[in-house]
């Protein structure tokens, strides 16, 4: 078990290779969500397959590019995403973004969670012909968070076991429907269908670089068990190749469904509708294998958020900060699976907290590219005499970059209950807000004086790739 938490990893035990970062980021993305997003960019934007093709390869690249940069400051710094943020917005500026960005998490978790636990309802229907039950339902949702809970709380290594493994397997299954599918599909359908609007590319692209966004600030936490010397490039070369290798077949594999099946777009459960639409002898084990990669995922977002606990003053272990969030996770999800019509309103929620990943991106990767160094001990000392208090604690620049940035994104948001002024811009209508987030926090922060620390950099080296 990893005892480790906020402080930062010593190089004597900087041990870890960078090819372990391509598994971690395709446990990542082992979700049947691609499909159903997939299936979207032909039933709602239009898109043939050459387009559906184009964004698949951008949207990766792009988020997961970002995710690849940021993780760069955990191998120079050693610490996870948001001790590391101390720096940038001070002991108490980096409380903001920090509580923001812990309840986005736990909240995902909570529908990741949810969804999970019907997931594993549609198994057992599959197998057993079970009918579900109050009862039941929570019984899969505790199996669901118990087992995301027990992977995260064991830690970083056990994280990279399973996620190599699930890699795997589910990259074995994908090739056998991807066959199946080949094999079933009437291709003149599907390529034959005319170009959509270029605008509508662009607003795939957007829909589905948001889902890789909200991973960001965790990409320091995978990688700061690497060695200082560790090549900046190859490290976003592996992040990408790992979110992309998921990414490609499985949104390619949504839009292929899509032509016979457009229902998959619009579905909230494509566990149980995937089901059905593959042989007996592949459902199961497919399904099977989408399950843990859901587990997988919810596993990594709780280590994280564990991490982000204790950033928040949680004077507590990290198995028992990511305890914190199992269990807020599974109190919500037992009110999202009882509380009809509750689910969406919430999303929505969340959905208006996810801008504070963009609007901590721009400051975060603007500071990081200016040849930001890392004092340890001043990492974890939150008093006044911390080289990281600026003033009263906060980076006033930083801060107020990352408030012009989270107010920018949530003009350009819209959802079910909120619809901000400039929802209905090309922007807002595209799902760029989040980049719009970026770029303004970033430039706003880049312009502005970078705050004076007193920094004792341990054996630091500047930024290289």
């Amino acid at each position: 078990m990893e005892t480790r938490g906020l402080e930062p990893v010593p190089d004597s035990e900087r041990t870890g290779r960078v090819r372990t970062l391509f598994p971690t980021w395709v446990g990542a993305n082992l979700t049947v969500l691609l499909l159903t997003m997939g299936a979207g960019l032909v039933v709602f934007n239009g898109l043939n397959f050459w387009q559906v093709l184009a964004v698949a390869i951008a949207a990766p690249v792009v988020s997961f590019g970002l995710v690849g940069l940021v993780s760069i400051a955990g191998k120079q710094g050693g610490a996870p995403g948001m001790a590391l943020s101390r720096a940038v917005f001070g002991q108490r500026g980096n409380l903001l973004p920090g509580a923001l960005i812990w309840i986005a998490r736990w909240g995902w978790e909570t529908v990741n969670a949810v969804t999970g636990g019907y997931a594993l309802l549609a198994v057992l229907d599959l197998l057993f012909s079970i009918e579900s039950d109050n009862t039941l339902i929570m019984a899969t949702l505790l199996v669901f968070v118990g087992s995301s809970f027990l992977v995260s709380g064991l830690g970083v290594r056990a994280l990279r076991v399973c996620c190599t493994w699930s890699a795997y397997l589910f990259g074995g299954f994908s090739l056998l429907v991807l066959i199946d599918l080949i094999g079933r599909t009437e291709w003149r359908d599907v390529l034959d269908r005319p170009a959509g609007p270029t605008a509508m590319m662009i607003a795939g692209v957007g829909t589905l670089a948001a889902g890789g966004i909200s991973w960001v600030p965790t990409g320091p936490d995978f990688a700061r068990y690497l060695p200082r010397t560790a090549s900046g490039r190859a490290m976003i070369v592996a992040t990408v190749g790992g979110a992309g290798i998921v990414f490609l077949p499985m949104v390619l594999m949504g839009s292929v469904m899509a032509v016979a099946t457009p229902g998959l777009a619009v579905t909230q459960d494509p566990v149980s509708f995937i089901g059905p639409l593959l042989p007996g002898w592949l459902s199961v084990p497919y399904l099977l294998i989408a399950v843990v990669g859901m587990v997988l995922i919810n596993a990594m977002s709780m280590y994280s958020a564990g991490f982000t606990a204790q950033t928040l003053g949680f004077m507590i272990p990290r198995a028992w900060a990511v305890g914190v969030n199992a269990a807020i996770s599974l109190f919500l999800g037992s009110l999202l699976m009882m509380t009809a019509g509750f689910l969406d309103s919430f999303v929505s929620f969340l959905t208006l907290l996810a801008v504070t990943f963009s609007a901590w991106i721009g400051v975060f990767g603007v500071d990081q590219l200016r040849g930001r160094t890392y004092d340890p001990a001043a990492l974890l000392d939150t008093t006044p005499a911390s080289a990281y208090w600026y003033t009263g604690g906060f980076a006033v620049t930083a801060v107020t970059a990352w408030t012009v940035g989270l107010v920018v994104g949530l003009l350009f948001t819209g959802v079910e209950w909120f619809s901000g002024p400039l929802a209905a811009t090309w922007i807002g209508r595209h799902g760029l807000g989040w980049a719009a987030t970026i770029a303004v926090s970033a430039a706003l922060y880049a312009i502005l004086p970078r705050p004076a620390g007193r920094e004792r950099p341990e054996g630091v080296a500047p930024l290289h790739f």
